[in-house]
C-alpha cells in the first residue's frame, strides 16, 4: 500500500478522497450510459465525457507530474 501512495505522490486520507471521488463518477456514468442504451436521447454524451475527464485526472496529469516532483512525495 504505501508503495502505491508513494507511486502517486498522495497521502492515505488524499488518495481516499481522490478514489472514492473516481469511484463515484464511474457509477454515475456508468448510469448514465445504462439509462442512454434504454432511452437513447437522454445522456448523449455523459458517459464519453466522463471517462475523458477521469483519463485526464488520473493518467495524463500524472503523467504531467512523475511521483518524485509530486507533492508529499518522500
Amino acid at each position: 500500500m504505501d508503495e502505491h501512495l508513494r507511486e502517486v505522490g498522495e497521502t492515505y486520507p488524499q488518495h481516499l478522497k481522490k478514489a472514492t471521488g473516481f469511484g463515484a463518477a464511474m457509477l454515475a456514468g456508468g448510469i448514465a450510459c445504462l439509462l442512454h442504451g434504454l432511452l437513447p436521447f437522454l445522456f448523449v454524451k455523459t458517459g464519453s465525457d466522463c471517462i475523458r475527464r477521469l483519463h485526464g485526472e488520473m493518467v495524463e496529469n500524472r503523467i504531467k507530474r512523475p511521483a518524485a516532483q509530486a507533492p508529499n512525495a518522500a
